[in-house]
Formats: C-alpha cells, structure tokens, sequence
C-alpha cells in the first residue's frame, strides 16, 4: 500500500466482503460479484448471505460475525431496513470501512422529520472510526491500485490515466467512466451523502498517489469545508489542477434580506471564491467539465510567459463566430509577432489576412500542408500558449483526412498543447475523434465549452493563498463590542476610518437640535439620514435627504424624517458625485465570511455582477477580484469621465478585509454602500452591519 492514510484501508482493501451477494441475475448482489472479481488486484473476497450456503462455487457466510477474518472493506448491497444493524455489525471490529450503496432512508419517519436512520448509522459509524463511503453512492473504482468496489456495471478496464474524480453523483461518476473522451483515472469515487466520510477525504487520498495529476470535483455541498480547503492549497502547491463543478445554491438567508452583500453572495458565490482563493477551475456544466478535463488529461501545459490563445479555421463565419464566444467567455487571444505574420502570409492565398484567430481557407489546395505550416506557425509564436484547429471534424466521405493528418503533424512539432476545436459534437465523426485522442491531441466538443476549457488551461498557475495578516487585538475587541451592543450609523463610518477606508464626516442625532449642531461642525451641504433600528435599506422607505444647503432645508427635512420613521438620525458631509461601488461581507454557511463587491447604489439591487472572495485579501487578489468585474470599464473612465483612483480602490477591498478577518465572527453581514471611487481617491457614504445572534446554549 501507499504511504499511511486514513482512507488507505478501504481504497486499497486487500479483503473485501460482498454483504447480500446474491446469485439472482440482474440484482445489486449478482452484479457486486461480479465487478469486485474483475478487480486487477485480486483481492480475497467473501460473499455473505443468510439465504444461500453456496452462491457458484463459493461459500456463502451467514453474517459478517460468521467471516473467518476480520476484512478491509465490506460492501453492503442490503434494504434500508437492515442497514443499521449491517454497519453495527461492522462496527465491531468485523469490517475497517465500509460502502453504503442504498439511500438509507426509512419510511415509517414521518415527513419533515430529521433522517434519524442515517444519523444513528453515521454516529456508529463515527464512534467506531469507521471510514464510510455512502450512503446512497456508486462505490469507487481504484484504477491505480485496480480495485472495483461497484455494484453497477463498469467499462472493465476502467482506463488508467491521471484523473482523480470525486462526485456526489452516480450519474456523473458512470457518465465520466463510460464517455468516449480521452479521460483516464487514478481513483474514481462516487461519495453520496458522505455520512461520515466527505469529499475532500478521498480527494486528499488522490492526491497521494503519483499517478494524479488533475483533480477532478463534483459537489452538490460542501461538507467539511476545513478539509476541503487544505486538499485545494495542497494541489496549488503541488500544481495539480483542480477542476470543480458545483450544484450551485438559490438558498437565501436572513442576511441576505437585511444586507445586499448577502443577496449579491447567493447562487455560486461561495463556491466562486472557494475557486479564486485556491486557483481552482470553476466549470459550468458537465460540458465543459468534460473538454477541461480532456485538455488537462493530455498532459501539455503552455509555457508561464505565453497566456493566449490561437486559433485556426476553414470557415469566415466560425471565425468569426469563434471571436465573438470567446469575448464573452473571456478568452484571450495572443497578439502575433511580425515574423509570424510573415511567416503566415508566406502560406495564405492570395486575398487572406494573416492574424489571430486566422481563417486559411481560400483555394482549398494542399490543404494538409496549408492547415499544418499555419498551426505549426502559430504554435511558434511565443506569445501562444495553446493553438487549436476549428473545425467541425465531420466524417469525410471522400475519404479526406487532411485535417486529423495537419493538426498530428503540428502536435509533434511543438511542445505547446494543441487541440481540435468542434462546434456540433453530433456531427464529429467518431474515428477522426479517436484517431486523435490516441495520439495525445484532445477533441473539444462545442465552440463555447471548449474556449472555456481552452480558458481555463492558459490560466496563471495558482498561488495558494496568503496568511492572515496580524490582528490587532485592541482594535478588534473595541468594535466587536460595539457591535455587539449596537452600533449607529455615524459609528459605523469612524469603524470603516479605524480600519484605513475613507469616510464621509457625520453625527449621529435624536433632536433638531442635534442635526443643526452636527450641521454647523460639519459645514453645509450635508445629507441627514434615518438612523433607526430595524431599517435596513433607508432609500426604500423615503429615508434619505441629500444636498441639503441650509438650516431651514435641515429643519424641514428632519422634521419629516421623525415624525415618519423616529428621531434617531446620522448628519454626514456630502461627498462629489462618482462611479459608485458596494463592498460587503456575507456569510456562508459552510465557508463563513465572504467579501462581495460589485456596482453599489441603486445598482447593488438591480445589477446581478458580483465578484466573492474568501479573506484574507492580498493587494493582488483585491485588484482582481476588481478587474473580473465589467464595472471596471467604468472605473477606468467612459465616455470622458476621469478615470477612478484603481490604487485607492484596491486599498480600500484589502483593509475590509482585514475588518472582516478581525470582526467576521461577530458580523453576519456588512455593506458600505456606496463606496464612491473618484479620481482622487475614495470614500464611504454608507455603512450597514448586522450582527450574530448569540448561539443556543444545549
């Protein structure tokens, strides 16, 4: 076996118990049998069944208690209702992990109850450190170490190659294993509910193999988010991609309707910043899972100095369709050198541009030869970090294989990844496919998917994340007290300046006299503000006076704001009119605090463009998590406006982020919105935190 782990036992069992082996055609049993036999490794096997003494030629034990030897790994292939006593069974020291393939669910638990069964099942399981893979899963097929633990049919062999898959899906986990791409597999793991043991367990597992060069997540929830978060800096570290396709989330929390951060944080935002922090590939769906992984599982990674992309095409149209999916999709295309524009227009038809991406068709002459000079030029460029030819790769009747034959004659003439790019995956024609697959040069099936895939292999490498940066200790006790016992609106501004972001000057007021005061020392014109408890959104409600230019103006707005909402209210300076932005923390259920940033305003409730992140932020990460945002172009100058001050911007997301490293535990969310970005800096207008209930004492 491979150095110690904890999964080592059931992943690499040496013995295996098949509990409800069953000799019925077409059964969970029957099938079982036969998968874990065709395991390369062999290893010794009981069938174990009440019902039958002999299922073939083999001894069938009546229980687990009954086994001449204690085994690595028993699979239960039995009803829901005999589960618990089955784990108990292995629980005592019968069986060292075990594989739940049924969902555990019992009927007679009135709707809406908790599911009792699976949590008696997973706290004997726990109590007896006992790794369980399930319930409610496929198994896994080990195909570095060649064990079958499955009770579905399976390709046989399943192909061996670099691709360590954890899905909560059976279907993923059967759709990946049986597709006809060029994907092959250190481990393979089909987790389930992971009752006890979750996903990023075996992924840590994976990634102790030598063989696993991708990684490969399929995850409906993130379960133990701790573990998973090492597993991902582990492979940043060790520069092993990580692929990751969530379900995603439409959930939506209490602070989600208090604060706009929450709302902006919704849908995918968690796992988006799970992905930035770690230098993780988020996927969209299991198209493009499946082109990246392809990409990835070929081997060829581009140079660090050479990020774009080229492309070749026989069509005026797919090219220039292919420029407009790759804008949206944010792929970028290299600019060329002059010698390689050359070297191009030494090979085009008269009437043709060279360029990028480069349309070569023109006579249709010496096709091979044209296509081949054309991406082997392209590919020389050292601005190009991957070249792919654009065609549809349809069956060719004529018997043509000019373009299989150009793109393997480029392949082998560099080292940089070089890939068929597809638009209609129906129309490839399947022996082209596999012809090229089996060389080493991946077929990516759709124009849009494949880009993203292209996308995602030009990437920067990932750089793991950085420490926390120091806290200090006064300062975080201060606030975390303050906030705790309520906190106004002017105290909120003097927290944001306590943490290096620019405020407006205001006071807080109960009185007319009060804002005439905090009017007089702030100097005119002023905004007044409601400043009431439970007020979340002041806008909304009509509670928000701007440019006020005198007393009487002050008076008369006042006025109305008490006698409408309360007298509590916050006086601010009033601030030049600039691109507005809202920055936030959220808060996740399973990752904690997230930093939000996106247009502020009016449009943090109309606009859906968000970037999230996980704190701490580096300067680098906050200029990012700027630039990723099409609001840049705004903050860049449009349309004559001077541009913002992008330095004073990315400082002012780097010291929220460290208010929500010190205060993210007391908060459950924080907008400053709007933050205005002008020419000359920034400042805050706004401010809205919301506090942690206290937890339930048991």
């Amino acid at each position: 076996m491979t150095g110690y782990h904890p999964l080592t036992v059931m992943l690499e069992a040496r013995s295996v118990a098949l509990v409800g082996a069953s000799p019925r055609p077409g059964t969970l049993g029957e099938r079982m049998i036969g998968e874990v036999a065709k395991s390369p490794a062999k290893p010794v096997t009981y069938l174990v069944n009440p019902q039958y003494e002999k299922i073939g030629q083999a001894t069938a034990y009546p229980s687990l208690a009954a086994l001449p030897a204690p085994v690595d790994l028993a699979l239960l292939a039995v009803p829901d209702a005999a589960l618990e006593e089955q784990v108990t069974a292995c629980a005592a020291a019968t069986a060292r992990s075990a594989v739940i393939f049924g969902s555990a669910f019992d009927p007679r638990q009135p709707p809406g109850d908790p599911p009792r069964l699976r949590q008696r099942i997973a706290s004997i399981a726990m109590n007896a450190g006992l790794p369980l893979c399930g319930a409610g899963c496929m198994g896994f097929v080990n195909a570095a170490r060649g064990l079958r633990a499955i009770g579905y049919a399976e390709p046989d062999p399943v192909r061996r190659g670099p691709v360590a898959l954890v899905t909560h899906s059976g279907s993923v986990f059967s759709a990946l294993l049986r597709c006809r791409r060029a994907l092959g597999f250190s481990v393979a793991v089909s987790s389930g509910q992971e009752l006890v043991t979750p996903a990023a367990a075996y992924a840590r597992y994976a990634l102790g193999l030598p063989e696993t060069k991708v990684l490969a997540l399929v995850l409906e929830a993130i379960r133990d988010a701790p573990a998973l978060r090492e597993v991902l800096a582990a492979a940043a570290n060790r520069d092993v991609p990580v692929v990751l396709l969530p379900a995603g989330s439409s959930a939506t929390g209490r602070s989600m309707v208090a604060a706009h951060s929450g709302a902006l944080a919704a849908g995918d935002g968690a796992w988006q910043a799970l992905a930035s922090a770690y230098g993780a590939h988020l996927v969209g769906d299991l198209a493009e899972l499946a082109d990246t992984l392809e990409l990835f599982c070929a081997g060829r990674r581009a140079p660090a100095a050479a990020t774009g992309l080229a492309t070749v095409h026989d069509s005026g149209f797919e090219r220039a369709h292919a420029a407009y999916v790759a804008a949206a999709a944010g792929v970028e295309f290299a600019p060329l050198t002059a010698a390689t524009g050359q070297r191009l227009a030494d090979v085009l038809d008269p009437g043709l541009e060279p360029g990028n991406p480069l349309d070569v068709w023109g006579t249709g002459r010496d096709t091979q030869a044209l296509f081949t000079r054309a991406l082997t030029a392209l590919a020389g460029d050292p601005g190009v970090g991957a070249v792919a030819l654009a065609v549809d790769l349809v069956p060719e009747f004529d018997g043509d294989d000019s373009y299989p034959a150009a793109v393997l004659a480029a392949a082998g003439a560099t080292a940089k990844p070089v890939a068929v790019l597809a638009s209609v995956p129906a129309a490839i024609d399947p022996a082209a496919a596999a012809r090229l697959r089996a060389a080493g040069v991946p077929v990516l099936e759709s124009a849009r998917t494949g880009l993203l895939a292209l996308r995602h292999l030009l990437a920067p490498r990932p750089v793991p994340p950085p420490p926390p940066p120091p806290v200090c200790a006064a300062r975080r006790d201060k606030w975390a007290a303050r906030l705790r016992s309520g906190i106004s609106g002017a105290e909120l501004l003097g927290l944001l300046r306590d943490y290096g972001i620019p405020a407006v000057r205001a006071a807080s007021a109960r009185t007319l006299a009060d804002a005439l005061a905090a009017a007089g020392a702030i100097g005119y014109p002023v905004a007044v503000k409601t400043d009431e408890p439970g007020i979340a959104h002041k806008s909304d409600v009509g509670g928000v006076r701007l440019g006020i230019t005198s007393e009487a103006g002050l008076a008369a707005a006042y006025t109305d704001l008490a006698a409408r909402l309360g007298p509590r209210a916050t006086v601010c300076e009033m601030a030049a009119p600039a691109p507005e932005l809202i920055i936030g923390m959220a808060r996740d259920q399973a990752l904690g605090p997230l930093i939000v940033t996106g247009p502020g305003g009016l449009l943090a409730s109309y606009s859906p463009e968000r970037t999230v992140a996980l704190p701490p932020l580096h300067p680098a990460a906050a200029a990012g998590m700027i630039s990723r945002l099409r609001f840049a172009e705004v903050l860049a100058g449009v349309r004559g406006s001077p541009p913002s001050d992008l330095a004073a911007v990315v400082a002012a997301l780097a010291s929220f982020s460290a208010l929500v490293t010190e205060l993210g535990d007391v908060l459950e969310a924080f907008d400053i919105n709007p933050l205005l970005c002008g020419p000359s800096g920034v400042i805050a207008v706004d401010a809205l935190a919301v506090t942690r209930r206290p937890e339930r004492s048991e």
